[in-house]
């Protein structure tokens, strides 16, 4: 039940996006070149190619819903910015959502130095504003005198209209609540979305690995970025005031990071006693806007030497010489918030270093799996296999809704998967017969790249066989972008190289690849498993090819117009090489014959 609703959700707001037409932005303008050739830094490869897609999708008819997943520092707002400014080249208003007022500070000024030498108004609403300034801004948003404006959740609510909006940015969408998520999904279908984080929350991540989102990683670091060098151990207040003075040393500063405001001023006085040299402030969301404001850009100038905060630094702040953080109680904090903070540090090319601190007692099993996952990933680019273990240990959740954990604990991530992936079928097909609409028929039947290919197999890496997550995720990347045959044997000959006798669910894995690849080549659409038999269904007729279909099959096969099916009594290892050796001689005689593949 929980299936067939999400998944009639998903479809009307998948479909509404797919048949929406948006606007179709022209090619780049010589300024968005010559505001692209001024990035002070040099672009890596994965930030280049991420541009190009963004680019790409923007110059589509179909409106943009883009997922950038990149580690922090990794060039994500270069992203936002290049994206906002060819918006605006055209007319359109881009609106910059943000998870807190001092990230939105800090947008407002990367924005405006970027594009200072142009045209383009950029503004910032937050509660850092007066009500009278909020008002004006409001008038200039809906009269376009503001070109993009820099906001927390106060952008997205109903007394805020716009002029012509283009483009919303969404900066780490998982610190945003259900209420404003309602408000995101009903600009997934009229405008481009373009969505940044560093570790996409489970849901999120889903959508985009199920194909319903596109997704951009950026993996490859910045030059002479070195990774964070990260502790765990128990509070200690000696290991503190060795942690501090050793930055102070370097000339650096220092986050300690405590999530509860009804002691951080305990916890400061205490930091002052163990290192009475040092000048400590304090930070956290329930300060007057102005105390805040005034305690970020003392720490941000280097007047300060310990910044005591609440988690409100998490979120993309960018202070280069501050490269220690430590993180009190640090098994109260999730997978994805650990990472964040750690990566407040570490923005420069010096080595950066993160303690984080536990209570002197046992803690949940679950916080120890946490820990040892962010002690083990040290290296540059993490970030989205952090994301693909948070997905691990606590399952995808409910993709739409408000639940975080959802059905899927209780019936497991695959199999819920695929009772998702049936429901939407389901639906789908019901809706193409009610329609009788042959032009919508293709539409929806383009809503995937890749043939539906739905066989009662287990397919995957089992964890025993590459206990590594790492490698793991690498191998189904690498699965996953084969576009040959030959490219899938090479895996499966390396996996037995490696790893020993290749399991039954890898090699079910790699079969269904091989399927996909015949699929795309022969233009068929899905592929069915009934009880004893196996169906596959073309894009064309295969009325012209049939006699010479029957001479290469046999007779013990059914050729219908669009379709073919395979059985036997019942559906084994023998039926399934046969089919794909069937698909590759196809192949052959389908290009020998005059069909003309839709």
């Amino acid at each position: 039940k929980s299936t067939r609703e999400m998944a009639s959700e998903l479809i009307s707001l998948y479909a509404a996006r797919e048949l929406t037409k948006g606007h179709a932005f022209s090619s780049d303008t010589p300024w968005q070149a010559e505001l692209e050739d001024s990035f002070p830094y040099e672009e890596t490869p994965d930030q280049r190619e991420t541009i190009e897609k963004v680019k790409s999708d923007m110059e589509q008819i179909k409106p943009m819903d883009r997922l950038i997943c990149g580690d922090v520092g990794y060039g994500k707002t270069e992203i936002a910015v290049r994206a906002a400014f060819k918006a605006v080249m055209e007319n359109k208003q881009v609106v910059v959502l943000v998870p807190t007022t001092v990230l939105a500070q800090q947008h407002y000024k990367t924005f405006s130095d970027r594009l200072s030498p142009y045209p383009v108004s950029v503004d910032i609403i937050s509660r850092l504003r007066s009500s009278s300034e909020q008002k004006s801004i409001l008038d200039k948003l809906r009269t376009g005198q503001i070109d993009i404006c820099i906001g927390t959740h106060r952008v997205i609510q109903q007394d805020v209209n716009f002029k012509n909006l283009g483009l919303v940015i969404i900066d780490e969408e998982q610190r945003f609540g259900v209420a404003h998520k309602e408000k995101l999904k009903k600009f997934r279908s009229e405008v481009e979305v373009l969505t940044l984080t560093a570790t996409p929350i489970p849901r999120t991540l889903n959508l985009a690995l199920a194909g319903i989102r596109d997704m951009s990683i950026i993996e490859s670091a910045p030059e002479y970025r070195t990774p964070i060098k990260t502790f765990v151990a128990e509070f200690n207040e000696q290991l503190i005031r060795e942690a501090i003075l050793r930055e102070i040393d370097r000339k650096g500063q220092v986050f300690f990071v405590h999530n509860r405001v009804q002691s951080i001023d305990q916890i400061a006085t205490n930091i002052k006693n163990i290192v009475p040299e040092c000048s400590v402030m304090i930070a956290h969301g329930q300060m007057p806007p102005n105390e805040l404001e005034t305690a970020m850009l003392k720490f941000a100038s280097g007047e300060v030497d310990v910044l005591i905060c609440t988690t409100i630094i998490e979120s993309g702040i960018d202070i280069p010489n501050a490269n220690s953080i430590i993180i009190n109680r640090a098994d109260s904090f999730g997978l994805s918030q650990l990472y964040q903070l750690r990566g407040r540090v570490g923005r420069s090319n010096k080595r950066a270093y993160a303690y984080l601190l536990t209570p002197p007692r046992t803690i949940t099993p679950i916080s120890e799996r946490r820990l040892k996952t962010i002690l083990s990933a040290n290296e540059l680019g993490i970030g989205f296999k952090l994301a693909m273990k948070d997905l691990e240990i606590r399952g995808a959740g409910s993709i739409l809704g408000t639940e975080q954990s959802g059905h899927m604990k209780s019936v497991g991530y695959d199999l819920y998967n695929r009772l998702l992936s049936d429901a939407v079928e389901t639906l789908r097909s019901q809706n193409i017969k009610s329609n009788g609409d042959s032009a919508k028929t293709q539409q929806k039947s383009k809503l995937n790249n890749q043939a539906n290919i739905k066989l009662q197999l287990p397919s995957n890496i089992p964890n025993s066989y590459i206990e590594h997550l790492q490698i793991r995720m690498n191998i189904y990347k690498r699965i996953e972008t084969c576009t040959n045959i030959e490219q899938v044997e090479t895996i499966k000959s390396e996996m037995r190289d490696r790893f020993g006798p290749v399991p039954i669910q890898l090699e079910n894995l790699l079969y269904v690849k091989k399927l996909k690849i015949y699929c795309e080549k022969l233009s068929i659409n899905s592929i069915t498993q009934s009880e004893n038999k196996i169906t596959l269904f073309f894009t064309y007729d295969l009325q012209t090819a049939k006699i010479p279909i029957r001479n290469l099959l046999g007779e013990n096969f059914y050729i219908g117009n669009k379709q073919i099916t395979f059985s036997g009594s019942t559906v084994n290892t023998n039926l399934l090489n046969l089919i794909g050796k069937t698909l590759g001689q196809l192949l052959k005689l389908i290009h020998n014959i005059e069909i003309q593949i839709q």
